[in-house]
């Protein structure tokens, strides 16, 4: 045979083992070069800052591939909820996996590079107990109706700081509806994020109140009228004393003692009365209007009575009892 010819039929000859090797590589790697175009390369770092109240996937990690949507679905993977404001939370390898397979990421569609330890720590912000304790003395001062008093806030005491959620920070102030804002009191700040509440602190304020205070000047006997010498005005602290002290001296003058009262006594409202103005047996003008028409007539009190308070009167024309409501000494008068 011909040299040439033969060199030609091995060449036909290869070139066609050629061909079909390729087209038998092409069969082997057209479903895995395919595959390749949706498959995403996850680098995970080992220590990230978030916000949020739950870690994201595409907030640990930087992911690449060659299908968007596939990637932007990566990214929204949930990892976990975020920890506490402040403080971190570590991760690794095997947990990032089972994660993913929750989420039905096929593992083999996806090269995950990751350190041996991922650690996320979440963002916070501070308010430091300085500035707590200038909220509560801001509010105490605005919500003391002082007029001739003096106040003072004694102690405040609060947590050392606070850690809240990075974000719009808005607190409300409030003290419990039954208690009055002197001496040792209990403050709620409840502080919010974004609209959302936080944490609520308890701050307790020790309130001094300084006004003047009506006081016996000397020791004062049952039943004694009190006068402009049996009295005097000290500056005291109102939180130290009971409710219902005096501070107005108009408010005790033309009363009397319930009972015997000591020397440098602060006046209470339930240490003193309105003297009655009569007594049983006084004779007295009863007095009946209604319509425009006045009716008066002579009656005898049943019982001892103070300005404004209803008694017993006997009719003396009638004789019969009526109630009627002290006037003055001399005066009843019947309410229709």
């Amino acid at each position: 045979m011909n040299t040439s010819i033969l060199k030609t039929k091995m060449s036909k000859r290869f070139q066609t083992g050629l061909v079909f090797i390729l087209i038998v590589a092409t069969l082997w790697a057209g479903p895995a070069a395919a595959g390749a175009t949706n498959t995403a390369v996850i680098r995970v770092h080992d220590r990230v800052e978030i916000d949020g109240a739950e870690v994201l996937l595409g907030e640990i990690a930087v992911i690449e591939g060659g299908d968007p949507r596939w990637i932007q679905k990566l990214k929204g993977i949930v990892i976990g909820r975020a920890p506490l404001p402040g403080k971190a939370r570590q991760y690794d390898r095997r947990y990032l996996e089972m994660r993913l397979k929750q989420q039905h990421v096929d593992l083999s569609t996806v090269i995950l590079k990751v350190p041996q330890i991922v650690e996320v720590v979440r963002s916070a912000v501070t308010i430091e107990e300085t500035e707590l304790k200038k909220i509560i003395s801001d509010f105490i001062f605005r919500n003391i109706s002082r007029d001739d008093k003096t106040v003072r806030i004694k102690e405040i005491r609060v947590p050392q700081s606070v850690m809240l959620p990075k974000g719009r920070v808005a607190y409300k102030v409030a003290a419990p509806r039954s208690q009055e804002l002197m001496g040792k009191c209990s403050i709620a700040v409840d502080f919010s994020v974004n609209g959302h509440s936080q944490k609520k602190v308890w701050a307790t304020a020790t309130i001094e109140i300084l006004g003047p205070v009506v006081v016996t000047r000397k020791p004062l006997g049952r039943h004694k009228p009190i006068t402009e010498d049996d009295i005097e005005l000290q500056t005291m602290d109102l939180s130290d004393l009971s409710a219902g002290v005096v501070t107005d001296p108009g408010a005790v003058l033309g009363k009397r003692t319930r009972r015997a009262i000591g020397a440098q006594t602060p006046l209470r409202a339930d240490l003193i009365e309105l003297p009655p103005l009569v007594k049983r047996g006084d004779l007295v003008v009863i007095i009946a209007e209604s319509n425009g028409l006045k009716i008066t007539t002579l009656g005898q009190v049943k019982k001892r009575g103070r300005l404004g308070e209803r008694i017993p009167v006997v009719n003396m024309d009638s004789k019969k009892i009526l109630y009627a409501r002290v006037i003055d000494s001399n005066t009843v008068k019947v309410d229709f």
